[in-house]
């Protein structure tokens, strides 16, 4: 690929910000592609406008994982994997960065969502899958493990069980299954896919952006139990009280209702 073609294409919106993963030919993740993303996110959440960035692939891929041609030159010495795993690290904290970013994300998942691929999907906000998409985490079958955030966000998101059986198993289930498991939320058709989760993103994008940072900041704490959820209901619903769009919004809300 031409080093100076951007490996994922950034359009914006009305309030969502679209980020085509575009690397053929199965949007292989190396430090470049890492690079790019994590400087899509910072510039989306720089803008006040953006509430939704809506990560989907162009070619028939989502994204297969790890770029095998640098395995390939690397995996043989030592300082090779060492490079390999400073990548794991980059990933791990790009996709904790996707997890806890105040926007809301959603992954349009229409082909191959493998190892690093699928861990990328799983540190979105919304999954949405073709039936015919194809999701694992297969690591284990060449003696390795998920190691971008698989392992965690696999067994919170599909429960323990879920998680044994495909990391485990090296299962690659399509998106019906998926959706079956929990993995994703919502599953359709492939000629529907976009525009279900176009539907999604412009259904979340005309939320507010503080309540939905608010709505985040809160289900994390349910999640990983490292904030007082309680606390934190707390603390976002005064900020919101003395939101200048929230009082607008409640203020029209009382005047047309009844009793």
């Amino acid at each position: 690929m031409d080093a100076n073609v951007a490996p994922i294409r950034l359009t914006i919106d009305d309030g969502i910000a679209i980020a085509t993963l575009d690397r053929p030919p199965v949007n292989a993740i190396d430090e470049a592609w890492v690079a790019r993303l994590d400087a899509i996110v910072d510039g989306v959440e720089a803008r006040d406008d953006v509430r939704v960035l809506w990560i989907r692939a162009a070619g028939r891929a989502f994204c297969a994982g790890a770029d095998l041609a640098r395995m390939r030159e690397r995996f043989a010495s030592a300082d090779g994997r060492a490079h390999m795993v400073d990548l794991t690290r980059a990933m791990q904290r790009l996709f904790a960065r996707i997890e806890r970013s105040p926007r809301v994300s959603i992954a349009e998942i229409g082909g191959a969502a493998l190892g690093g691929g699928l861990e990328l999907a799983l540190a979105c906000d919304i999954r949405i899958a073709a039936d015919s998409a194809r999701l694992g985490l297969p690591e284990a079958r060449l003696g390795l493990l998920p190691g971008a955030g698989g392992t965690q966000r696999l067994t919170r998101i599909g429960g323990d069980a879920v998680a044994r059986q495909l990391i485990l198993g090296a299962e690659v289930i399509d998106g019906a299954r998926a959706a079956a498991l929990g993995v994703v939320q919502q599953c359709v058709p492939l000629d529907e896919l976009e525009t279900a989760a176009r539907a999604q993103a412009e259904r979340i994008a005309a939320v507010p952006a503080a309540a939905l940072a608010a709505c985040k900041r809160c289900i994390t704490a349910a999640v990983d139990g490292t904030e007082d959820g309680y606390a934190a209901e707390v603390q976002g619903t005064a900020m919101l009280y003395a939101h200048a769009e929230t009082q607008a919004l409640v203020q029209r809300f009382l005047a047309g209702a009844k009793g």
